[in-house]
């Protein structure tokens, strides 16, 4: 809706014509001096060119106009809710060469692990309204591919964009831990919560996963790890098939105690139902932040009248010109016969 930072100044408007009810009248001019109604200038429109007084119907649609500007009009917004508190959370997922194992099943289509974790770890990303997000791709090496933002679609289209052996076919879960408590020193008075998603133990890094954890205990950093992987798998040979299990490699121990150690929590995602209810139970161990406060945003309005008034003072310098051309083109040519 509309308001008006100062309408009190809307009592302005009154004010030039009880001046002119009590400035003393003009005296009366001899009646020989006026501009008879019947000169050719009048009749062909110049009077308003020659006239220096303003007419008055404009002179009070520019005084209302510049009133109304005074009063500084402004469009109140929707309200819109802010956090009372900064809640951040990074996620680190796995992007070794065994994430393009193809064990799971999403919508009655086989597909590999990083597929599966990219459609569903995206919805996750889109419930976390409020919340400041942080993404973290690890394997050989682990590196910020999207820094704390409040841009929840950055950090869902960064996560789409990963591809499995973008840094390497090893593990490095130290280097992804340390790396996220890294970007947690600056933040005192923040929620801090690692995600951490991984299918294998840790095979490569310069920081081993107890190093990283002594750190993270020390910076109060909570960790929840999620294992993922089928438990059962169909596997082709020469001999026919055989079950095997996908996710042998799998260092659940260390996970687990990683989560302990930190007063987080151990997830196990053999299949999509698995991880969609993990997710949802992330939601109700780190609820999103319940918005406190609401804002409206506010856009001036006054430039419009504003604007207003110089169009209408521009027409009026410019109706001579336009007058005159306007007699100019009006005007017959004559026709000079010489004999």
């Amino acid at each position: 809706m509309i308001t008006f930072a100062w309408p009190w100044l809307a009592l302005c408007l009154p004010l030039p014509f009880i001046i002119a009810k009590l400035l003393p009248p003009r005296a009366q001019t001899n009646s020989a001096l006026k501009v008879p109604f019947t000169l050719p200038e009048v009749r062909s429109g110049n009077y308003m060119a020659n006239n220096r007084n303003l007419p008055l119907p404009i002179f009070i649609s520019l005084w209302c106009l510049f009133v109304l500007a005074l009063t500084r009009p402004q469009w109140l917004g929707e309200p819109v809710p802010i956090a009372s508190e900064s809640r951040e959370m990074m996620i680190a997922v796995d992007l070794s060469g065994s994430m393009q194992i193809e064990d799971m099943e999403l919508n009655g289509r086989q597909i590999n692990r990083l597929e599966m974790l990219k459609t569903l770890l995206g919805d996750f990303i889109e419930r976390r309204q409020g919340d400041r997000l942080g993404l973290i791709l690890f394997a050989d090496d682990a590196y910020m591919q999207t820094p704390m933002t409040y841009d929840r679609q950055t950090v869902k289209q960064m996560l789409d964009e990963a591809v499995i052996g973008l840094v390497g076919q090893k593990t490095a879960i130290g280097d992804a831990i340390a790396l996220s408590v890294k970007r947690f020193l600056n933040k005192e008075d923040s929620n801090r919560v690692l995600v951490l998603l991984t299918d294998g133990q840790n095979t490569s890094g310069k920081v081993t996963p107890d190093q990283a954890l002594e750190v993270a205990v020390a910076n109060d950093v909570t960790i929840y790890t999620i294992g993922i992987g089928a438990e059962v798998m169909m596997e082709r040979s020469l001999f026919g098939n055989r079950k095997v299990n996908p996710s042998r490699d799998l260092d659940e121990g260390s996970l687990q105690h990683i989560a302990k150690q930190t007063d987080g929590s151990y997830f196990r995602a053999t299949d999509s139902a698995s991880m969609s209810r993990i997710y949802q139970m992330l939601d109700q161990l780190e609820p999103v932040e319940q918005e406190q406060q609401q804002m409206r945003p506010l856009t001036a309005l006054f430039y419009y009248p504003l604007a207003l008034i110089m169009i209408i003072i521009i027409g009026l310098c410019l109706l001579p010109t336009l007058s005159a051309l306007y007699q100019a083109v009006r005007q017959p040519r004559g026709a000079n016969n010489v004999r």
